[in-house]
């Protein structure tokens, strides 16, 4: 059981509506003002559903997975106290502490390793193709 993604068209017709933020063929992005009215909406007993469809989404495109998470991220959100998209500025895994000398010197000769390795390994990809055109050519000539 995969994700379900967005086709073109469903793609086009949730990028028109105002509330979404971006859309790609896995997620769905919404604005800030939709989190804030969504949640509003939520509180006061309105089932989230309805607050789609009133706020200009097709339900059966978004699927029963997607309504449901929606509710417990903006749930989640609430809690912090704040809607503003956490993901921004904090992509990757934070580094729980800081380098000593060694530490970052161990870790700088592994990375010029790991650099050498994939220049040799290009390297053996570019001889083979040339090797490939050299064939080629001998091969047009005769």
């Amino acid at each position: 059981m995969g994700v379900n993604h967005f086709s073109k068209e469903q793609i086009d017709e949730l990028s028109k509506n105002p509330y979404v933020q971006r859309v790609t063929e896995k997620a769905i992005t919404y604005t800030e003002q939709f989190r804030e009215e969504f949640y509003l909406k939520y509180n006061h007993g309105d089932t989230p559903a309805s607050i789609l469809r009133s706020m200009g989404f097709n339900t059966k495109v978004l699927g029963q997975k997607r309504i449901n998470g929606i509710v417990q991220r903006i749930k989640k959100m609430a809690e912090k106290g704040t809607f503003e998209d956490s993901r921004e500025g904090s992509s990757g895994r934070p580094r729980t502490k800081e380098m000593t000398a060694e530490e970052e010197i161990a870790y700088l000769k592994h990375k010029i390793e790991y650099q050498k390795q994939q220049i040799e390994a290009l390297k053996k990809i570019q001889f083979v193709e040339k090797k490939k055109i050299w064939k080629q050519q001998k091969k047009n000539t005769k």
